[in-house]
């Protein structure tokens, strides 16, 4: 038999598989998704087994056979090896690349080095001229082979006399491959299987060993294995006490591999279905009846925020668990996750496995083990769950879907929608896209294709949407306002201090002042490496590069003109709570943006105490903005809605106009009315004036015909190729040659290639960026084109060491 591997060596040279000889003692291992360990020119490395066949073009005899299978059950099934295959078309990535972002990443391999003596060393018992070789010799053979940084922290000056040893083969170098990180295991006390004899043992005692007479009474009552920490607790004994039973052989100890379960420390209270409303129960139906007719289809579940889609998802997935079939639900942002995990858990309890970055290595790993050990059959996680290796799935269901955060910034660029879509159809499952503001693409979609339209037009409860006021801060600073908070806002603020209610402030920016410019010569303090400015973070004194990272301590002249004048303009979430405690004295703010929330747990942790009310205001960027479920919020102010409206994007209306619809959903949404405060300098733009009205409908129409003028999505497709180089006239040769390649095929799906032109951030740590945008109707035709066209500059990007990015279906054009 023989297989089909691709190897883990992300090259254009090696994007294709290589034939293996399977050996006799593997055969009934390997499957189609196996990991395997091949030699690959010297080195021995990982590969995925995508195919398996009796015979093979390549001859025999020039042909290697795989040295060993990493796991014992495949970590990929058959339809992820093929979903890989496509996205690597798709996406124009390499296919090894498409694998390994399915899985976590303790399965990416890390490749160790050893060093052992060669055959004719260890045969002729070579004695040399140097005495540091013979050391060098006697030290590997004391442990047949040393990994090769054990023996540089031995000898740290021989690096030059082992690489001779290696080459003059004296010493051979071997390379093995182990996981980033391995399940975990626990010491476990077992009793004997004949438990009769406890009683016995304890007779044997003597009367003074009392904590080992509690041990065996123990396991009298409780016949079972227990984790050896767990016991000392339990008994408030030492481990001794414990290991002096072992000795005399009345106990057993043995190794056993637990889960590291992130949630053990939650006690999450059983829930059960709630009474659907009548718009939620119509909702409830439709797709039901699909999940149990075992359909694919797809549905935009278009419900204002408070409508109760949380309600319908949960008992949606009832319906596909009744029929032994698995539910996948992935959320936006880390942010969301900690509500939502309380609700999925309270009701469905340990069927729930939890997937998103801010767990640890170790608890990511065992969390996908539960799915792929069938241990679970929900799974609940931000865009990579999407890759979750069920085998049934009934149900996908991608809540917020509107959000930019389903696209994959870094290579495979996949979209999760997209991959929901594809494995729906493998798996004839249902597809619910949920959200109160849906891109305009899905909305425009489920209008004119078979993706099924279905509405939740109001809160639950009859619970009114917030009222809005949307304040010109042009007028504010006319009558003196020279503040970040409008009267308006001011008022309201101090009205829910009196009330005891509390509030949620966004801005979508971080940091104490955007930039800092001097006012003597008008010089903006930038980064070095990129072409942006510096944010000022005041809790460190530092200006800092949001791109690169690069930091510098606060300046207290013109580093331009040496002048005292420096300032700092603009606003982030740190001026705006060094302000509130500056007005409201007293006032109790809890901040969120990237800075305060580095820390695992830290989301779950400052929204516990925002609902446990420890605070009045939670103020923070967008991680505020959506999905978050106060009972006691009644305001909700933004206090600046044009950051994102101001970006060289054509999606700048529809983010603006979602993310002021998702904030004002925040407030009001039990008993206690809501109310927003908008702060513009736009209060005319459609976005806003939609938003403050929460009047989807209208913002679609005026949006859909900008879009249908400029020719934009959904009107077409688009790709986004991007050149890097530290050598500008080399960008720009490079570019026109691509744009030259593309529109010469004169192919009828093209509309428009717009550029080369300098991107919107024109420098990143250190290389500058051109960007070339196509515009397309249709599929495969023009991605294959995309793939020639790159192709074609080959040798450049070979003698140059330009950079080419590569996105299809791009979110950002930045």
């Amino acid at each position: 038999m023989y297989a089909r591997v691709i190897v883990d060596v992300p090259s254009k040279q090696t994007n294709r598989p290589f034939d293996y000889k399977v050996p006799a003692s593997l055969t009934n291992w390997i499957e189609v998704g196996s990991r395997v360990a091949v030699r690959f020119g010297p080195r021995m490395i990982q590969g995925f087994v995508i195919e398996l066949l009796e015979k093979s073009d390549v001859d025999d005899r020039k042909m290697k056979s795989i040295e060993d299978v990493l796991d014992l059950q495949p970590p990929l099934t058959q339809e992820l090896v093929k979903l890989a295959k496509w996205m690597s078309r798709k996406y124009l990535c390499n296919e090894i690349t498409a694998l390994q972002v399915m899985l976590p990443g303790a399965l990416k391999a890390k490749y160790e080095k050893y060093i052992k003596l060669s055959d004719s060393t260890e045969k002729s018992e070579v004695v040399t001229q140097s005495e540091i070789e013979n050391e060098i010799i006697h030290f590997i053979k004391s442990k047949q082979s040393v990994e090769m940084n054990e023996l540089l922290d031995y000898f740290p000056n021989e690096s030059l006399t082992i690489k001779e040893m290696i080459l003059g083969e004296i010493l051979t170098e071997t390379q093995n491959i182990k996981n980033r990180v391995s399940a975990k295991k626990v010491l476990m006390v077992k009793p004997p299987q004949d438990i009769t004899l406890l009683e016995k043992y304890k007779k044997e005692l003597s009367k003074q060993a009392h904590k080992q007479m509690e041990i065996l009474q123990f396991f009298i009552e409780y016949p079972i294995s227990i984790p050896i920490a767990e016991l000392s607790k339990r008994l408030n004994t030492s481990s001794s006490s414990i290991k002096a039973l072992v000795n005399k052989k009345w106990l057993e100890l043995e190794s056993a591999e637990i889960f590291r379960d992130p949630f053990q420390k939650h006690d999450f209270i059983q829930s059960h279905p709630l009474q659907l409303t009548e718009e939620q129960e119509k909702v409830y139906q439709s797709i039901s009846q699909i999940i149990q007719e075992q359909k694919q289809r797809l549905f935009l579940l278009h419900g204002v925020t408070g409508s109760g889609k949380t309600e319908v998802y949960l008992q949606t997935i009832q319906k596909c668990l009744n029929q032994n079939r698995e539910a996948i639900v992935l959320v936006p942002e880390i942010s969301l996750t900690p509500q939502m995990v309380e609700r999925f858990k309270s009701r469905f309890g340990d069927l729930v496995a939890v997937l998103h970055s801010r767990l640890s290595q170790g608890e990511r790993y065992d969390e996908w083990r539960k799915i792929q050990q069938k241990k679970v059959k929900v799974v609940i996680g931000a865009r990579s769950a999407i890759f979750a290796p069920f085998t049934k799935i009934g149900l996908i269901i991608i809540d917020e879907e509107h959000e930019a955060s389903y696209k994959q910034q870094d290579n495979p660029k996949y979209h999760a929608i997209e991959i929901a879509k594809k494995r729906s159809v493998a798996h004839q499952a249902v597809v619910i896209l949920g959200s109160a503001t849906p891109s305009l693409e899905t909305y425009y979609e489920s209008h004119q294709t078979s993706m099924d339209y279905l509405s939740l037009p109001t809160r639950v409860a009859g619970r009114s949407m917030p009222s809005v006021h949307i304040v010109d801060m042009r007028e504010e600073l006319k009558a003196g306002n020279r503040t970040m908070f409008s009267r308006i806002l001011h008022t309201s603020i101090e009205d829910r201090l009196n009330k005891n209610e509390q509030m949620v402030l966004f801005l979508n920016r971080r940091g104490y002042s955007t930039f800092v410019m001097c006012r003597s010569c008008g010089q903006v303090v930038s980064c070095p490496h990129c072409d942006i400015s510096l944010t000022y973070h005041m809790n460190t004194q530092h200006l800092r590069c949001h791109y690169c990272g690069y930091a510098e301590r606060e300046h207290q002249t013109c580093p331009s003109c040496s002048s005292g004048h420096i300032r700092y303009f603009g606003t982030g979430t740190q001026k705006v709570e060094e302000s509130l405690t500056s007005f409201f004295p007293g006032i109790r703010v809890i901040r969120m943006d990237v800075d305060t929330t580095t820390e695992k747990g830290s989301h779950e942790k400052w929204l516990n105490q925002f609902r446990d009310h420890k605070a009045d205001v939670l103020l923070g960027t967008q991680m505020v903005a959506k999905g978050l479920d106060f009972p006691k919020v009644t305001l909700v102010g933004v206090i600046a809605a044009d950051t994102v409206l101001n970006l060289p994007d054509f999606r700048a209306s529809e983010k603006t106009f979602q993310l002021l619809t998702q904030v004002s959903g925040r407030a009001g949404r039990h008993e206690l009315p809501g109310e927003v405060v908008i702060q513009t300098y736009n209060p005319d733009h459609y976005s806003v004036i939609s938003a403050s009205q929460h009047d989807y409908s209208s913002f679609m129409r005026t949006e859909i015909q900008t879009r249908k003028r400029g020719i934009y999505p959904p009107y077409c497709k688009l790709i986004l190729i991007t050149f890097s180089h530290e050598n500008i006239n080399l960008l720009i040769r490079t570019g026109e040659k691509f744009a030259e390649y593309i529109k010469m095929e004169q192919l009828s799906s093209v509309i428009d290639v717009l550029g080369p032109v300098a991107s919107p951030i024109p420098r990143k740590k250190d290389r500058y960026r051109f960007q070339c945008l196509i515009k397309y109707r249709g599929g495969w035709e023009t991605i294959n084109l995309v793939h020639n066209a790159v192709t074609s500059l080959e040798e450049t990007i070979k003698r140059t060491k330009i950079q080419i990015s590569i996105d299809v279906d791009p979110q950002m054009l930045m």
